[in-house]
């Protein structure tokens, strides 16, 4: 029987089976189609972008690569290298993807950044515990600052990558005896010996190894029901109970307990992964170029080539030179990326170095970290604003307070709270000022109870400091520190927001805001 008789026969319009395939056909084209258009809208450029022309994953090393160690064995090197390169992937494109897409919605307004973690990361302090206490610390904070500011959070560890520190120096004294200054465990030891300071490959496996096992706990703490909003009253480090800060955090969770009640009495499923998961990257400065280039893979999906080492990298201050090898890297990564800029920053640079690194002006692709101390940044943070927007440049404005800060106390690198909550404030006033969005916050801050920073509400004294001095590097907030200043945050997004919904009231439109 034909197909026309058959239908015929059964009084419907049963489509024939060449009709069914070429239905089958065209949603197969049809979804095929979709699937590349939202590819397009997730990476930062596509593989034929003209300023892929003349870059590969090895291309930086036709540039003067600074902040490199000298290893006396570079055979050493080489092996260590092409070991990590033949290991999986620390971290998945389709992740990086996800995170532009956050960080686009904190360069408008409609999320927020946290990014925080060590100075760096030091192999005789890494264990399970450490790892969750800051991963807890970064709950809360980020808690506070989404019930408090009315915004989601974007949460961001300088974690499972955050080894290597660029040096003003190469060289430190001490005694007359001059040896390699501490780059960091995954270049050197901080012991002040020939031995511990030689550049040794082999800590470029063992930070990749630690990373991993980072990694692997993160994910478990973010989907394994860790992260669960139920558990929010359940997050409050131990130390910290008796503190005004565990205290007013204490307060809010019974709130958001309240909350949550509500919303389950209404119908709301608390098995969902939006009750029971979080979504939490990891980030680090990219500075040690064989170790990133031996974590660089081609992603399959794209095409693109994308940094695996983490998230999101960014150059630092020291790294960021137009025409040096870090720049050339990351202009052809598909990772959203970072610059750190300070008040040496001329504004054509800068609108220069972004046109380089987001080629496209693609939406969270790149955020421009600040590091300036409040006067500076009150007198030079506008000027770079209005050459940006003139630009037409998209970025997200992030705020690094603890740079700027640092001085020294009784022989101790210390930062004061005060001097780093008021270039917080001075960041959110320089863009009420300007119209213009405050997109996150990035902060040396750690879960434990140290005393590296001095004031806030820990009331750490300068006499305080030799007390828990843990830091190998530069000093950090501590738990209770961190959460202040996530308060105050919480305080300035919430006055953001009133005052933007009162304009839209003002001229007669209604606006839901975050």
């Amino acid at each position: 029987m034909q197909c026309g008789s058959l239908k015929a026969s059964l009084g419907t319009s049963l489509p024939c089976k060449a009709s069914r395939a070429r239905v089958s056909t065209r949603s197969r084209v049809t979804r095929v189609t979709q699937a590349v258009a939202d590819l397009q809208k997730a990476v930062p450029f596509l593989p034929t972008a003209d300023h892929l022309a003349k870059w590969s994953n090895t291309s930086w090393r036709n540039f003067t690569a600074l902040q490199q160690p000298e290893y006396p064995d570079q055979e050493e090197l080489e092996k260590a290298c092409a070991e990590i390169a033949s290991y999986p992937p620390l971290v998945f494109a389709g992740e990086c993807r996800t995170l532009q897409e956050r960080l686009a919605q904190a360069a408008t307004g409609e999320a927020f950044i946290l990014q925080g973690g060590d100075c760096a990361e030091a192999f005789s302090q890494f264990n399970a515990n450490r790892i969750r206490d800051l991963f807890r610390l970064i709950l809360q904070m980020s808690v506070v600052m989404m019930f408090g500011g009315g915004v989601p959070i974007v949460k961001l560890g300088r974690l499972a990558g955050q080894f290597a520190k660029p040096r003003s120096a190469n060289m430190e004294e001490k005694d007359g005896v001059s040896l390699p200054s501490y780059r960091g465990d995954i270049i050197n030891g901080p012991e002040f010996t020939a031995e511990a300071r030689t550049p040794a490959p082999w800590r470029l496996v063992k930070a990749y190894n630690q990373s991993a096992a980072t990694l692997n706990l993160l994910r478990g703490f973010s989907t394994g029901g860790y992260a669960g909003l139920d558990r929010v009253t359940k997050w409050n480090l131990d130390f910290m109970a008796n503190s005004e800060e565990g205290k007013a955090y204490t307060d809010l969770a019974r709130r958001v307990d309240e909350a949550i009640a509500f919303m389950q009495a209404c119908g709301l499923d608390m098995n969902s992964s939006v009750m029971k998961e979080t979504e939490f990257y990891v980030s680090h400065e990219c500075l040690l170029m064989g170790y990133e280039e031996a974590l660089t893979r081609e992603d399959s999906t794209s095409g693109l080539w994308y940094g695996c080492s983490g998230h999101m990298l960014w150059c630092g201050e020291r790294t960021r030179q137009l025409d040096n090898a870090h720049v050339e890297y990351m202009r052809g990564i598909g990772n959203p990326i970072g610059v750190k800029v300070s008040d040496k920053m001329d504004p054509g640079q800068l609108v220069a170095l972004i046109a380089t690194l987001n080629p496209e002006n693609t939406p969270g692709r790149l955020a421009v970290i600040v590091r300036m101390g409040a006067t500076k940044l009150r007198e030079k943070l506008p000027v770079l604003i209005e050459a940006v927007a003139a630009a037409g440049q998209v970025v997200a404005w992030v705020c690094d307070p603890v740079h700027g800060n640092t001085e020294e106390v009784n022989g101790y690198k210390t930062r004061r709270f005060e001097n780093v909550k008021a270039e917080v404030e001075a960041f959110f006033d320089v863009h009420e000022q300007c119209n213009s969005v405050p997109g996150g916050i990035h902060l040396e801050m750690t879960g434990d109870n140290v005393t590296e920073c001095i004031g806030g509400g820990a009331c750490v004294s300068e006499l305080d400091l030799s007390s828990r001095y843990h830091t190998h590097c530069d000093p950090r907030l501590n738990a209770e520190q961190a959460l202040e200043m996530a308060f105050y945050v919480a305080s300035r997004l919430r006055q953001r927001r009133d005052r933007i919904q009162k304009e839209l009231e003002s001229k007669g439109k209604v606006v839901m805001l975050y």
